[in-house]
């Protein structure tokens, strides 16, 4: 009983690697879904501008952190300077 409970942690895990500049398909899905993404927030803020909500300038500040971190993640794997279709 003992032997089987050890048995997981006899191997360590697999760490697997994601090279996001090894397949095109995959940066043209990663590039389309993180842009989308980032258009959403945006029309998000536009419609939070409009609103008279107490805690508006709160969520349009998280929402424009989360759209620099987008825009980072682009840059930082050079997924904005290309076209994808």
């Amino acid at each position: 009983m003992d032997k089987l409970a050890n048995t997981h942690n006899e191997y360590p895990p697999t760490i697997r690697q994601v090279r996001l500049d090894h397949h095109d398909s995959v940066r043209s899905h990663v590039h389309q879904q993180v842009s989308s993404e980032v258009d959403r927030l945006e029309r998000r803020i536009e419609t939070l501008r409009l609103a008279k909500a107490p805690h508006v300038a709160v969520m349009i500040s998280a929402y424009e952190r989360m759209i620099d971190r987008k825009k980072g993640f682009l840059q930082s794997w050079e997924l904005n300077e290309r076209r994808y279709y």
